[in-house]
């Protein structure tokens, strides 16, 4: 195929942070949810097997600052439902609910209880009011406002077009880095933007299972990617570890160092956990800290809908 020369905008984001807050659900945790994980596994050549590809994520985050009052202080988490539906022809539909803010642990339970197990918390942030509830929101489903193909790394691909890449490792890997350069990606960021694609196959397009096996050899020949061996997720399930170190960046707060850590499914050839840790000067930077457990990835005739509580 031609690739496309427009300039891309980096893939390596350091998560949504904790945007958009307002009332949460009750709480809730990836045990309680359903954590089928639908392996795709036809060969490069064959349609769709469903009418949407589907990928449902619970990420849990902790908010940057401490609740309660005197020595009864404590850590709050919030959880998210994410899903995601794109059909062949590469409309995208999204689903968001928001889970539960809870205590992270049992310690900050103990402090929460003697705080007086509050359902219901205000802060003032940046000039606002932050207002948090352990009752459930409502939750929603809408269209993706964007062009109808599958991007990957800088070039907007058809359906037939993502079944025909490369299914071996350094193929695929060569690939990326010619899709990255002629999409005028920086020289020095290519790699990351290798990194970053090589994972999106592991999840989010319907790509051939060969096409993501590949994609899992191709991740540890990357620069800063290291394998983890065995690795279970947050529910128990067991994977392939990967870890990806982001480097350092330069901002006005202070050094920011990030690392992802990826666990694999190796028969499916899907992702079952990503985690990104950061730091600023040193010390834990929850703004841009959090983890997604893969719930649910495959094909499905399932319409969109807003996410279920359970």
């Amino acid at each position: 195929m031609k690739f496309v020369t427009t300039p891309a905008r980096s893939l390596i984001a350091l998560g949504l942070g904790l945007a958009t807050v307002g009332a949460m659900a009750l709480p809730a945790s990836a045990d309680t949810l359903n954590l089928r994980l639908t392996a795709a596994t036809r060969s490069a050549t064959a349609p769709a097997q469903g009418a949407y590809w589907h990928t449902k994520m619970l990420r849990t985050a902790t908010f940057p600052w401490q609740f309660g009052k005197g020595t009864n202080r404590y850590w709050l988490e919030q959880q998210r439902v994410i899903e995601m539906w794109t059909s062949p022809d590469g409309k995208v539909w999204m689903g968001q609910r928001n889970l539960g803010v809870h205590p992270k642990s049992a310690a900050d339970e103990e402090a929460w209880r003697r705080d007086g197990s509050p359902a219901t918390w205000k802060r003032a942030v940046n000039g606002s009011t932050v207002s948090l509830s352990s009752e459930p929101d409502k939750g929603g489903v809408f269209p993706v406002k964007a062009p109808a193909t599958f991007s990957l790394a800088g070039q907007r691909l058809s359906y037939e077009q993502l079944q025909k890449l490369p299914a071996d490792a350094a193929g695929l890997k060569t690939w990326l880095e010619k899709a990255a350069r002629a999409a005028k990606v920086n020289a020095d960021a290519v790699d990351g933007y290798v990194t970053q694609a090589l994972t999106t196959l592991l999840r989010d397009l319907p790509a051939p299972k060969e096409v993501r096996a590949s994609a899992y050899k191709a991740l540890p020949t990357m620069p800063g990617v290291r394998s983890l061996g065995a690795s279970k997720d947050s529910p128990g399930r067991t994977g392939e570890g990967l870890s990806v170190d982001h480097g350092r960046t330069r901002q006005k707060a202070g050094t920011i160092a990030s690392t992802t850590e990826l666990i694999v499914d190796t028969d499916a050839m899907l992702l079952l956990a990503e985690s990104l840790t950061s730091t600023i000067n040193g010390k834990p930077f929850l703004d841009k800290t959090w983890t997604e457990t893969v719930l649910q990835v495959g094909w499905t005739d399932d319409k969109p809908s807003v996410p279920a509580l359970q």
